[in-house]
């Protein structure tokens, strides 16, 4: 692979890393909005002992379940992306033997 090629491929996995680093952080907060409101739904529930509040608080805690896988998948995408970026780098520094 030619360095220019190595370079854009760098650029390029660099650039997601940036935008993957900043959806984290989005979901970070996201994440403990929901998480916090999920807490909130549970206490409710216990000491209302509705029917509905126990809804509520499953839903919320759903949705607060949901949020953590994305941020998981985030989190598996950022390390490949880190993978990748040290293969290009490697590549850049150690030239493959011809």
């Amino acid at each position: 692979m030619s360095r220019s090629l190595i370079e854009r491929r760098l650029t390029e996995v660099t650039e997601r890393l940036k935008r993957a680093r900043q959806e984290l952080a989005v979901l970070d907060e996201q994440l403990a909005a929901l998480s916090e409101a999920a807490d909130d739904a549970r206490i409710r529930a216990l000491v209302s002992e509705t029917p509905l509040a126990d809804k509520e608080h499953h839903e919320a805690q759903r949705h607060a379940d949901t949020m953590g896988r994305s941020r998981a998948a985030v989190l598996s995408a950022i390390a490949e992306l880190k993978r990748a970026q040290d293969e290009l780098l490697d590549r850049l520094v150690v030239p493959e033997a011809r």
